[in-house]
């Protein structure tokens, strides 16, 4: 299965995929309210702003696997996210990234290695995957800030050409 054809929902619990991203780059990071590095948030928004009109999105997965750091409900998640950090990109449903109940979307990334060449378990809160157009993935482990030269130069390179 590709990575656009794995049923997601929105935050809201709307029916969605990454089929409409298909030809964009787009961010994906497991995020949480609650831990010290929520402040992502911020950066995460700046690169969204500053790269959407040239084909690219930030998408929030929020989880609570990590030391309870999510608690919360969609609608408590998403007026947090607004409220604290003026958050504008998309969010999906919480889910799981790791385990058992480990969400497709995130069997399929954890298979790709970070650059060290380690692949499985997202680490922690703000893992980040970037899906360039065509579905090829490239990893940061969640101490890389958002807006660190090596993130931001590989979303410049992923990014459609006109």
């Amino acid at each position: 299965m590709s990575l656009y054809d794995i049923p997601l929902r929105t935050l809201s619990g709307e029916p969605t995929s990454l089929a409409g991203h298909r030809d964009k780059a787009v961010l994906v990071v497991n995020v949480a309210s609650k831990c010290g590095l929520t402040p992502q948030y911020e950066g995460l928004e700046r690169l969204h702003k500053q790269f959407a009109d040239r084909g690219f999105t930030v998408l929030g997965v929020p989880c609570n696997q990590f030391a309870g750091q999510e608690p919360g409900s969609a609608e408590e998640i998403a007026t947090f996210c607004s409220a604290t950090y003026g958050v504008t990109f998309p969010l999906l449903e919480k889910a799981d990234v790791n385990g058992a109940g480990r969400h497709p979307l995130y069997a399929e990334l954890t298979r790709v290695a970070d650059a060290d060449g380690e692949a499985g378990d997202v680490q922690w809160n703000f893992e980040k995957f970037l899906i360039a157009p065509g579905g090829e993935v490239t990893r940061f482990r969640p101490r890389t800030e958002p807006e660190a030269p090596e993130l931001v130069a590989a979303i410049e390179a992923a990014l459609p050409t006109a």
